[in-house]
C-alpha cells in the first residue's frame, strides 16, 4: 500500500512539473507581450529618441565604442570632417547609472506627454522642436565657455522645460516631502543635480534652448509678434520619406528587446501603463534610487 502511495505521489509530481513550467512560460510570454505593446504604443519621435539613447549607452556599456569617438569636438569636425559628431553627441546620456535611468524615464514621461498632448497629430512640429533644440545646443557649444562634449542630457532638459511650460499647474512631489508646480520643476531638478554632484552646464543649456523655443513659438506670438519659427517643409518631407523605415526599425527593436529578454538581463523594466492625455493639474511619479518625482 505504501509503495502504491509513493508511486502515485511521484506520478503526480511528474505530471504537474511540465504544467508548472508551461504556466511560467506563458506568464513570461504575456509579460513580454505587454511590454512590447506598451513600447509600440509610444509616439514615434519620443520612442525613436529614447531608443537611440538606450542603444548608444548599451553599446558603450558592452565596450563597442569609446565616447571620445562620438563627442562634440569642433576641431575634429572641421579639420578631419568627422561630421557624425554633430549627431552622435545628442544621443549619449552617460553609462548605466541612476542618472541614466532618470533621464530615460524623463523622456518616457515628459516627451510622451508632450507628443501625445500639445503636439498630438503634429509629429513634424515635435520633430522640428527636437531639431531646433539640437541646433541651438550645437550653436551654444561653439562658445568655448559653454562647450559641452555631449548634448543628450541638455536635450532631455529642453523637453522637461517645454513640458513644464505646457503643464505649469501640474503638482509635482519631490521625495514626498516638497510639492511644487511643474513650472518650477526644471529649476528643482537643476538644484538636485547640483546636490548630487552632476554637472550644472548641460541642464542650463537645455533650459536656455527650451526657453528660446517656447518664446519664439508661444510667448512672442501671444504678445502680438509674428511667428518666426515655423516648421520647415523639408521636415515634413524627411518625415514622410523616413516614417515607414523608422517604424520598421522600432518594431524590430521591440521584438528583439522584449522577445529575447534583453530588458530583464539588464535589469530595466517597462511601466505597466501610460496615459495618453495627462491631467495638467496633477503630476505622476517616477522612482529612482536617488530621488523621486511624482504626486
Amino acid at each position: 500500500m505504501g509503495l502504491l502511495s509513493t508511486t502515485s505521489k511521484a506520478h503526480s509530481n511528474t505530471s504537474t512539473g511540465p504544467n508548472r513550467s508551461q504556466q511560467i512560460s506563458a506568464q513570461k510570454q504575456t509579460k513580454g507581450n505587454l511590454e512590447r505593446r506598451w513600447y509600440n504604443s509610444l509616439p514615434p519621435i519620443t520612442k525613436a529618441y529614447g531608443t537611440l539613447c538606450f542603444i548608444f549607452t548599451t553599446a558603450y556599456q558592452f565596450g563597442l565604442y569609446h565616447p571620445a569617438y562620438i563627442a562634440l569636438v569642433y576641431e575634429r569636425i572641421f579639420k578631419r570632417l568627422e561630421v557624425w559628431r554633430l549627431i552622435t553627441c545628442c544621443f549619449f546620456l552617460g553609462p548605466f547609472s541612476v542618472n541614466f535611468g532618470i533621464r530615460l524615464l524623463m523622456i518616457a514621461r515628459y516627451g510622451v506627454q508632450l507628443e501625445n498632448g500639445p503636439f498630438q497629430r503634429r509629429t513634424a512640429d515635435f520633430l522640428w522642436m527636437m531639431l531646433f533644440g539640437a541646433f541651438t545646443l550645437l550653436a551654444l557649444s561653439a562658445i568655448p565657455w559653454l562647450w559641452s562634449p555631449f548634448l543628450g542630457v541638455s536635450l532631455v532638459f529642453m523637453l522637461l522645460y517645454v513640458w513644464s511650460r505646457e503643464f505649469p499647474n501640474a503638482n509635482i512631489s519631490i521625495y514626498g516631502l516638497v510639492t511644487l508646480k511643474a513650472f518650477y520643476l526644471p529649476w528643482a531638478m537643476l538644484g538636485l543635480d547640483v546636490i548630487f554632484g552632476s554637472p550644472l552646464l548641460p541642464d542650463l543649456l537645455g533650459i536656455i534652448a527650451g526657453h528660446l523655443y517656447y518664446f519664439l513659438t508661444v510667448l512672442h506670438p501671444l504678445a502680438g509678434g509674428r511667428t518666426v519659427l515655423k516648421t520647415p517643409m523639408w521636415v515634413f518631407s524627411v518625415l514622410g520619406h523616413c516614417y515607414q523605415s523608422l517604424n520598421l526599425f522600432l518594431s524590430s527593436f521591440a521584438l528583439y528587446l522584449f522577445g529575447h529578454k534583453l530588458v530583464a538581463r539588464l535589469g530595466i523594466g517597462a511601466p505597466a501603463s501610460t496615459q495618453a492625455q495627462p491631467d495638467r493639474n496633477t503630476g505622476g511619479a517616477f522612482r529612482g534610487r536617488s530621488y523621486r518625482l511624482g504626486g
